[in-house]
């Protein structure tokens, strides 16, 4: 009984569209069609369940193919750029690319699953974008760590690790401070934060942000995936994973 159903359900599902473009169907027709799809999907209301978990699998894969294709195309400025900030190993055969804002609550949780990632993984390759989206104090905490990296790179993660947990909001003042504390030279740091760079820096995360979908921190980039949110360790791990061996678990 239920296969005569669905297969009258599925002809006149197609019959209704068919119809109303070629005008085949007189109106009694067509209401004694709608009345079977109604009684149908009373009886067998499943089915809507189903035809939306399969509009969520095909629009997932949609999407999934779009960001594969937009990974593609910003591929040299996304993972190669010469104004990232590279941590771990810059040869791995994993990058883990992350969108971060100085005074993201959520950045300073994932700072934690970075650090600990990168020390139990000697392959990962880590990339840092500036990317302030809370405001102007972000604006400025971010030229002054574009002005740190275009200084001395390797103290770069020092005063990354010490901007983005210490108390208060982010802003050129703290920045600043913390520039000093890691032992900057803090005339060429505000003569840098003029610079060209600075800005080209930052241009270059909000172009590539823009098609990536990005407008939240930490958002994330591993392999040919897009990930948005403090996800936690076990889902980034699951991701580089994923990028390096095809399964969550290599």
């Amino acid at each position: 009984m239920t296969f005569r159903l669905s297969a009258v359900l599925a002809a006149a599902l197609i019959a209704l569209p068919l119809a109303a473009h070629a005008q085949a169907v007189s109106p009694a027709q067509r209401g004694e069609i709608e009345t079977i799809v109604r009684e149908y999907l009373l009886k067998h209301p499943e089915v809507l369940q189903e035809a939306m978990e399969e509009l969520e699998s095909r629009q997932n894969t949609a999407k999934a193919e779009k960001a594969k294709s937009t990974i593609k195309d910003a591929e040299a400025t996304l993972f190669h750029s010469k104004r990232q900030v590279v941590l771990g190993n810059p040869n791995g055969d994993v990058t883990m690319v992350e969108f971060f804002d100085y005074n993201c609550g959520y950045c300073k949780g994932a700072l934690a699953d970075m650090m600990n990632l990168m020390k139990a993984d000697p392959k990962l390759k880590v990339v840092l974008k500036e990317f302030p989206v809370l405001g102007r104090g972000s604006v400025e905490a971010a030229q002054v760590a574009i002005a740190v990296r275009m200084q001395d790179p390797k103290k770069y993660l020092d005063f990354h690790q010490k901007l983005l947990t210490g108390r208060g909001a982010a802003d050129k003042a703290r920045a600043l401070a913390v520039a000093k504390e890691v032992g900057l030279d803090m005339a060429r740091i505000e003569k840098d934060m003029a610079s060209d760079e600075v800005k080209a820096t930052l241009d270059e995360s909000m172009k590539l942000a823009e098609p990536l979908g990005l407008n939240g921190t930490p958002s994330y980039v591993i392999g040919s995936d897009i990930v948005v949110g403090a996800v936690g360790h076990d889902a980034l791990l699951g991701k580089i994973n994923q990028a390096r061996c095809g399964k969550a678990t290599c």
